[in-house]
């Protein structure tokens, strides 16, 4: 079985990669029969020699590899006909820009396997990189404070080189006895709670939270269940509310009313009630003016998040009073920090966290007969066609 590491081709550009040079040498020490060839690249965060040093041949012999792994989509002129290919198509929602992309790999008998989709049998994701946008998006939340006020000016997070040089810049700056609220438990809150708890912040509970005047800043980690209440006042859970959505209304003002910060580390699922309106932020209450939406879904359950932001320029301001896009500075302005491809900012980190993953969880369904059904599920086209799971995006392709 011969496995290809392409060379990401999207721009902006994609330093990060399925797997590292130590990965490689994992999997070809757990399987004799794997064999491995690295694409050259001139932007990859880990480069040519290292890969080399471990005796990884780089070279462009792509065309004979069976298994090619990247991160990002494919441009349709790279793609090679009648390969199996690895990467995020960002197609599973029916994104209308890549239409053309889904189409060209079932016109060349493509098997694409999307790691959006790479699931156990619970269905629950295995490899993902949301918990590296959690640290990078509190980092940079934190730092869009700091300019947002002229309190401090922290360096630019795809400056350093790895989560513990964050945290140390973090353990650097003076805070005000702000409240900070995190929402979201998964992968994206739990790492920005890291974070979090690596600078030193104190974590207090909810009632403390509302409830007190703290000579300190605190922080505070809140899930579905604590920002979202049902209609008919009957106590739900967090399963229920994931169940059944549309039963629940938004409890999140009252939070709104003591924070200063707020990072948004949550899952937006259909159907749920917005964590706060346009009009919420009009309320003379609504104390926020920082917010690092991590989860960056553009208007919707986070009001102030119009558009996301860009690694180059991550941070713009919004007037709660117009709407419209505003100076950050500006005092009645909400800073906000909305870019959506955060983990590109430590590509290391997330490629060394990606690629233990895909090493633990999908590299040895090639040689089990795939006994977990891990390809399986995340075979998203055969022989020129849509796999059963994935017929729903049929009028998508056809359209």
């Amino acid at each position: 079985m011969k496995f290809g590491i392409i060379r990401e081709r999207k721009n902006p550009p994609d330093r990060r990669v399925v797997l590292s040079p130590q990965a490689c040498q994992k999997v070809l020490s757990t399987f004799p029969k794997a064999r491995i060839f690295v694409e050259p690249s001139p932007i990859r965060a880990f480069d040519d020699e290292s890969y080399r040093q471990l005796g990884i041949p780089v070279e462009n012999t792509m065309e004979t590899c069976d298994v090619l792994l990247g991160v990002k989509e494919v441009p349709i002129d790279a793609l090679i006909p009648n390969k199996k290919y690895f990467f995020f198509s960002h197609t599973i929602k029916k994104q209308p820009y890549n239409r053309d992309l889904l189409r060209a790999i079932l016109e060349r008998n493509i098997e694409l396997y999307d790691h959006e989709v790479i699931t156990n049998p619970k269905e629950q994701r295995l490899v993902a990189f949301g918990r590296y946008a959690g640290i990078v998006g509190a980092y940079n939340g934190f730092r869009t404070y700091g300019l947002k006020y002229d309190l401090f000016e922290l360096p630019k997070a795809n400056a350093l080189p790895d989560q513990q040089t964050l945290i140390r810049e973090l353990k650097n700056i003076t805070l005000p006895n702000i409240k900070i609220l995190l929402t979201g438990r998964g992968r994206v809150g739990n790492g920005s709670r890291e974070m979090l708890d690596g600078m030193g912040l104190r974590r207090v509970n909810v009632s403390e939270y509302l409830e007190e005047n703290l000579n300190e800043p605190v922080y505070c980690q809140i899930d579905a269940g604590e920002y979202n209440k049902r209609k008919d006042g009957v106590r739900g859970n967090k399963a229920d509310f994931f169940a059944n959505p549309e039963e629940y209304r938004s409890n999140f003002f009252r939070f709104a009313k003591v924070t200063d910060f707020y990072i948004a580390g949550h899952f937006y699922g259909q159907g749920a009630p917005y964590l706060y309106t346009r009009e919420d932020a009009k309320h003379p209450d609504f104390k926020i003016r920082v917010v690092a939406d991590v989860s960056c879904d553009i208007d919707g359950p986070v009001a102030s998040t119009i558009r996301p932001s860009t690694i180059e320029d991550p941070i713009y301001g919004y007037d709660p009073q117009t709407e419209n896009e505003t100076d950050y500075k500006n005092p009645d302005a909400i800073a906000v920090m909305a870019v959506d491809n955060l983990p590109c900012e430590l590509p290391r980190d997330a490629s060394q966290g990606f690629g233990e993953a895909f090493v633990k969880n999908v590299i040895p369904a090639f040689f089990n007969g795939d006994a977990d059904g891990i390809l399986q599920r995340a075979r998203m086209t055969k022989d020129g066609k849509l796999t059963e799971r994935f017929k729903y995006l049929s009028d998508y392709v056809s359209n």
